[in-house]
Order: structure tokens, then C-alpha cells, then sequence
């Protein structure tokens, strides 16, 4: 079960098994909640400030594995194990932070592609 990076998934063995986990709307939405976040790049900003406590990691890691479609509680994921132990689980979540929100430091917004005229429909094409 290979985890797609371009979907914003990662990979992680947590009790010995691999799973998937992804930030999808739903699962951003929930974070939005958990946090009382107003939108987005409030979420963004919070995660970028490199603090997070425990109970930070339970709430992303368990967020991203509903995401991934794991049934999962908080509860469950609490007692869950991860190579490299504290640390491991805060690579994990830095890992699938950066996949949903792209690096620190990348421009928040690129330039969008430029619009296509009618008969061109694809790029570069006469």
C-alpha cells in the first residue's frame, strides 16, 4: 500500500502495520474544529509556528488517518506505537503537514496558469 505524496498522502507504520494518512477537506475541516481555526491559513499558521504539543499530534495524526478512510478514535490512536517513538511521530506529522500545506518558506500563492483561448484547448498546442 503505496501512499500517493501528489494526493497529500504519506506512509507510516504505526503498531507494526502500515497505514495511509491524508489531510483531505473533511479531515482539514475537523482540524479546523479541533483547533478554532477560522479558516485555513489560520490551520496553516498554527502548524508552521513549530509548536506542537502531544495532544497537537494525537489530533493531525488521527485527522489524517479518517482522511486515509481509518475508523480510528483519538482514544486508539493515543496508545498507538511509532518507530522512533515521540520523534517519529512528529516526522510523521511534520511530513504530512508539508504535503498539505507544501514547505515553509514556498510562496502561499503561485501564479495560476494563464487562461486559454476558445479553439486552443490545450496548452502549446497551434
Amino acid at each position: 500500500m503505496g501512499a500517493n505524496r501528489r494526493r497529500g498522502e504519506v506512509a507510516a507504520i504505526l503498531n507494526g502495520r502500515e497505514y495511509r494518512l491524508c489531510l483531505t477537506l473533511g479531515a482539514l475541516a475537523e482540524l479546523e474544529s479541533a483547533f478554532a481555526a477560522q479558516d485555513l491559513s489560520e490551520l496553516a499558521r498554527r502548524f508552521g509556528s513549530g509548536r506542537l504539543s502531544a495532544r497537537d499530534l494525537v489530533t493531525i495524526i488521527t485527522a489524517g488517518l479518517r482522511g486515509a478512510g481509518h475508523d480510528v478514535s483519538e482514544d486508539e490512536v493515543r496508545v498507538m506505537q511509532c518507530e522512533g517513538g515521540a520523534a517519529g511521530f512528529a516526522r510523521l506529522v511534520a511530513e504530512l503537514l508539508t504535503v498539505t500545506f507544501g514547505e515553509a518558506g514556498e510562496a502561499a500563492e503561485e501564479n495560476p496558469p494563464a487562461p486559454q483561448r476558445a479553439g486552443q484547448p490545450f496548452p502549446g498546442k497551434r
